[in-house]
């Protein structure tokens, strides 16, 4: 079973993918933390130092080693990965089930507003321009979140009703 989980930051990505990954009984991956064990670097020092176009270029060697070499998991991607390069076409054979966990504009305020400090893309933005942020930036990810074979939305729901939700789309 190969599954990725794509979605904006704080959808959840890591979290269900972890409980799903016991709930099958597969092992879990995190494209960021496959990103940095094998830079030796954080993500944001990537970006400080290296700068975005090098973080890109690495996620997508990463990604596509990953999936030309692994099996039975699942992968969370980083929000940004399906929109460069044409990352979202190498999750679409057939073998692959990809899964989008879409929240809303409003869940993902609700969930940034006590990760922000952890989270350097947006820690600098007061209320108003985060709210601005977000929703410009899903507007622009939209096409590219929605290339995956399922859809699941996360708003109002916890843990556990996602998990179950995905597992019973998977059968």
């Amino acid at each position: 079973m190969k599954i990725i989980l794509v979605g904006y930051m704080a959808s959840g990505k890591s979290t269900i993918g972890k409980l799903l990954s016991e709930s099958l009984n597969v092992s879990f991956y995190d494209l960021d933390h496959l990103i940095e064990t094998d830079m030796n670097l954080k993500v944001n020092e990537i970006f400080e130092q290296k700068g975005e176009l090098s973080f890109r270029k690495k996620e997508r060697e990463v990604l596509t080693n990953f999936l030309n070499t692994a099996d039975n998991y699942v992968l969370a991607l980083g929000g940004g990965t399906p929109c460069y390069y044409d990352n979202f076409e190498l999750y679409q054979s057939e073998g692959i089930h990809s899964i989008y966990l879409k929240a809303s504009v409003e869940t993902i305020l609700k969930r940034l507003h006590t990760q922000k400090a952890s989270r350097p893309l947006v820690a600098r933005f007061n209320e108003e321009e985060l709210q601005e942020f977000v929703a410009k930036h899903l507007f622009e990810r939209n096409y590219f979140y929605h290339q995956v074979k399922t859809i699941v939305s996360i708003d109002e729901k916890d843990e556990k009703e996602i998990v179950s939700e995905i597992v019973s789309k998977l059968t």
